[in-house]
């Protein structure tokens, strides 16, 4: 079995931040960066601002299935941080998913959209 692609390391993270594009909506704050990598990654940042443990994971699981059930539609080769805000907490998966395909949107870089 594979793993799931994600961005792990502090410094990777720092590198999106520092050069990489930013886009928010009421929900979510996607910052997206170009590498040279085949694949797409994902980092997700939850904060206790969210919620206790059990809400974070939760809206951390939210946010990885959406990432993988678009992957097959967004461009190879980035880094995306997405960043959830208090507002996720209450949300469910298809607002969820809503927002992180708004972003996307925003960002350009789903493979329908060009």
């Amino acid at each position: 079995m594979r793993r799931f692609p994600s961005v792990k390391k502090n410094s990777d993270f720092q590198t999106v931040y520092k050069n990489g594009k930013s886009c928010a909506n009421r929900l979510l704050v996607m910052y997206v960066y170009q590498t040279g990598r085949e694949e797409t990654r994902i980092g997700i940042s939850v904060s206790k601002k969210v919620g206790n443990s059990v809400v974070r994971h939760r809206v951390t699981r939210l946010l990885r299935e959406c990432f993988r059930l678009n992957r097959e539609q967004t461009d190879s080769g980035l880094d995306i941080i997405v960043v959830a805000r208090a507002a996720a907490a209450d949300s469910d998966y298809k607002k969820m998913e809503s927002a992180y395909r708004h972003l996307c949107g925003l960002h350009n870089i789903m493979k329908e959209s060009k």
